[in-house]
C-alpha cells in the first residue's frame, strides 16, 4: 500500500478513503483489467462473421491484451482471492470475458467446426492460449520457437480434435 501511495503521489493512508483494505483496491484494478479484457474480446468478436474468424479475432485480442498489458493480466489471472464474490464489478467482469470465450467457441459449435458442450470447448481454448501465454511472459518457450507459431498450430489442431466425433 505505501509503494502504491508513493506511486500515486499521496499518503499511505489516501487510498483508505476510497477502499476499505487491500482486498479492496485489487478487486477494483482487477476488475478494470477484465472489462478492458472483455471490451477488446468483444470488439474482435463483432469484427468478423465466419466463426473461425471470430475465433481468431478473438484469439488475437486475448493475445494483444496479455502482452500489452501484461502487469494486468498477470494480476487478473495469477492473484486468487477467496472472497471474489463479495466484489460484483469483479465478477461481473470476469464473466463477461468468459462469455466471450463461450460466445467464439459456440459459433465454432453452430457452425460444424466443433463438437461438444461450448463451455467446456471454450475452456480447452482458453487454457491453451493462457498455457502459452504464461510460457511466452515468462520467457519460458525454446528460442526456436516462435509463439505466433505455436498458438497458430495449437489452435489448427485443437480444431481437428473438437471437430471429431468420437
Amino acid at each position: 500500500m505505501r509503494q502504491l501511495a508513493l506511486e500515486l503521489g499521496v499518503s499511505p493512508m489516501t487510498p483508505y478513503r476510497y477502499f476499505k483494505d487491500k482486498d479492496d483496491i485489487l478487486a477494483a484494478v482487477r476488475a478494470s483489467g477484465f472489462s478492458r479484457f472483455a471490451d477488446a474480446m468483444e470488439a474482435a468478436f463483432r469484427s468478423e462473421t465466419d466463426p473461425v474468424a471470430v475465433s481468431e479475432a478473438v484469439g488475437r485480442a486475448y493475445v494483444r491484451f496479455a502482452l500489452e498489458q501484461s502487469d494486468a493480466y498477470r494480476l487478473m489471472f495469477d492473484l486468487s482471492q477467496p472472497n471474489e464474490a463479495d466484489y460484483p464489478e469483479l465478477v461481473a467482469a470476469s464473466g463477461r470475458a468468459r462469455e466471450m470465450m463461450v460466445a467464439q467457441a459456440r459459433g465454432l459449435i453452430d457452425s460444424g467446426q466443433a463438437k461438444g458442450d461450448p463451455e467446456v470447448i471454450a475452456h480447452i481454448l482458453w487454457a491453451n492460449l493462457h498455457g502459452g501465454l504464461v510460457l511466452q511472459l515468462a520467457g519460458k518457450l525454446s528460442p526456436r520457437v516462435d509463439p505466433s507459431a505455436l498458438r497458430r498450430a495449437s489452435f489448427q489442431t485443437l480444431l481437428k480434435g473438437l471437430a471429431r466425433d468420437d
